[in-house]
């Protein structure tokens, strides 16, 4: 006879075999990381050195360092945004007022923003409960978002923030006026590694997802070409401890 499974135990073994897995592949990437450094490096030095000489021969050589460097340098970020995904497991909550944490960040990436010719545009309501976050985790889900509006609107544009209350649960929208996303598109934008980008890891949403997840949150995208993209997160409220 079968005993019942102990719901419990089996989200214990779960989140165990996943900790050691992401704890494996964080390693795999650091070690495939630092040889990528000391290649990186070298290719640097050899650029200096051939960008001295003008004979053919060396420019030759010298256009062709510049690939593999460039090469080096896209694996590196792929690298780095592998191993963000596999850090994003387990968050560290405290309180937080969201409001207080959209406002920081906005402060954060104005620079990059006008850089970009991006407006921001923050529309946070008043009467927001506190909401439980890793601050971190938060800060990067916001920054891919950001960084995903502005790769999209190589011209420019808007980004709108609207936070809002809806019952038990807490809205962050992120809003922009870019080319927006089909149907199709929207279908695989968060499986791993799809990318429409050409230099893009495609971990970028998946990323976003899985921390809002492991927040006990969820993250809906509503697009369409030529009308923009809206990205929801909607986050569970802080629960209100009695006296």
């Amino acid at each position: 006879m079968n005993h019942p499974v102990n719901a419990e135990t089996d989200h214990q073994r779960l989140l165990s075999q996943y900790t050691e897995i992401a704890a494996l592949a964080g390693a795999l990437a650091h070690e495939i990381r630092n040889p990528l450094s000391t290649i990186s490096l070298n290719l640097e030095l050899m650029t200096e050195d051939l960008s001295k000489e003008e004979n053919p021969r060396d420019q030759r050589v010298l256009r062709k360092v510049r690939i593999v460097q460039r090469e080096c340098d896209r694996l590196t970020q792929l690298l780095e945004d592998f191993m963000r995904f596999a850090r994003a497991g387990e968050p560290e909550l405290e309180r937080v007022d969201l409001n207080a944490e959209v406002t920081e960040f906005i402060e954060f990436f104005r620079p990059e923003a006008q850089a970009a010719r991006l407006e921001l545009s923050p529309h946070l309501s008043t009467d927001l409960p506190g909401v439980r976050l890793d601050r971190d985790l938060f800060r990067q889900v916001l920054l891919n978002l950001a960084r995903n509006a502005r790769e999209a609107m190589p011209a420019g544009g808007s980004l709108e923030f609207l936070s809002q209350r809806t019952g038990e649960r807490v809205e962050l929208a992120l809003i922009d006026n870019g080319p927006g996303m089909s149907k199709e598109t929207q279908a695989k934008v968060c499986e791993v590694f799809f990318t429409t980008k050409p230099n893009g890891s495609g971990l970028g949403l998946p990323t976003v997802r899985k921390i809002i997840e492991r927040h006990g949150g969820t993250m809906q995208i509503d697009s369409e070409p030529g009308r923009g993209t809206r990205i929801t997160l909607s986050l569970p409220a802080a629960v209100e401890l009695k006296a």
